[in-house]
């Protein structure tokens, strides 16, 4: 089979589920993964031939395209903020709109006067693309790293020494901790935030294969983490440490109404790339 006649395959058999763009990224990424070859490489040699050993893993990945299973899990692995991570079903599949808090937050720390070593949480790592790259792009912090899920930590550690940064562990559920293990400058957190209620909004590709436990929240008490996280900070911010929240698109105005009823001041909302209330900060 030829590279073309590859990508014809590609496409005829996922027009019916994904837009034409996205399926030319699908083929593409899965041509630089198998073969490590570049878009341009497949346009100055359309008929190259593909052995059948590595076909099968190209039809393998088309079935699982069809069946709505994201290509970051079928290639087991990602871009975050400009660094490589490897993501699997334990973990979320880190999105651009956080990459705008991480952004966010590397801009106010710059501006910060620090005489020691700053100190940063995150909580609710998944894979860990917060607190790398954080730990990647600021000098003279330490970054502390939280989950509940053992299976998320493990593919967190991986990707800490994958991009060469030292991140400490820590393996707990956040909703039980009556305090947390020492103080810190800055705390952060992507908790999980999306209410039952707006499960008709994912996609399939989402619903049916990142992890609920990462996502989903009752409609009942949807603030459920930002509460508990931010009594947990009133404890372990040091003075004028900073909160940072990706927050529900919905809820920016009930998140801002927690905190304020908490004694946080100067808080700030922020919208997305997309015009969507996303992200809080806030100081203590």
């Amino acid at each position: 089979m030829t590279v073309s006649s590859l990508k014809n395959k590609f496409i005829e058999t996922l027009d019916s589920i994904y837009p034409k763009e996205e399926i030319n990224s699908f083929f593409y990424l899965l041509i630089a993964h198998f073969l490590q070859l570049k878009r341009v490489d497949i346009a100055l040699n359309p008929n190259l031939e593909i052995a059948n050993d590595t076909s099968l893993l190209f039809t393998d990945a088309l079935n699982k395209l069809k069946n709505e299973i994201p290509i970051q899990y079928i290639i087991g692995e990602t871009e975050f903020f400009g660094l490589p991570f490897s993501v699997d079903k334990n973990t979320l599949i880190p999105r651009p709109e956080t990459e705008e808090l991480v952004e966010w937050i590397i801009s106010e720390t710059k501006l910060i006067n620090q005489n020691s070593k700053l100190k940063i949480l995150d909580i609710g790592t998944g894979s860990g693309c917060i607190a790398i790259s954080l730990a990647k792009n600021l000098k003279n912090v330490e970054v502390w790293a939280l989950d509940v899920s053992k299976e998320a930590i493990k593919i967190a550690k991986q990707n800490a020494k994958l991009n060469n940064v030292n991140i400490h562990f820590i393996n707990a559920d956040i909703l039980t901790l009556k305090s947390l293990p020492q103080q810190f400058d800055i705390i952060v957190s992507n908790p999980p935030y999306v209410r039952m209620l707006e499960k008709q909004e994912i996609k399939n590709n989402v619903l049916k294969n990142e992890p609920h436990l990462a996502l989903f929240v009752s409609d009942e008490n949807p603030l459920l983490f930002y509460d508990k996280i931010a009594d947990l900070a009133l404890k372990n911010l040091n003075k004028n440490g900073v909160l940072f929240f990706e927050i529900n698109q919905y809820l920016g105005s009930k998140t801002i109404e927690t905190l304020k009823n908490k004694g946080f001041t100067n808080i700030e909302l922020r919208k997305d790339i997309f015009g969507n209330d996303r992200m809080i900060k806030t100081i203590l």
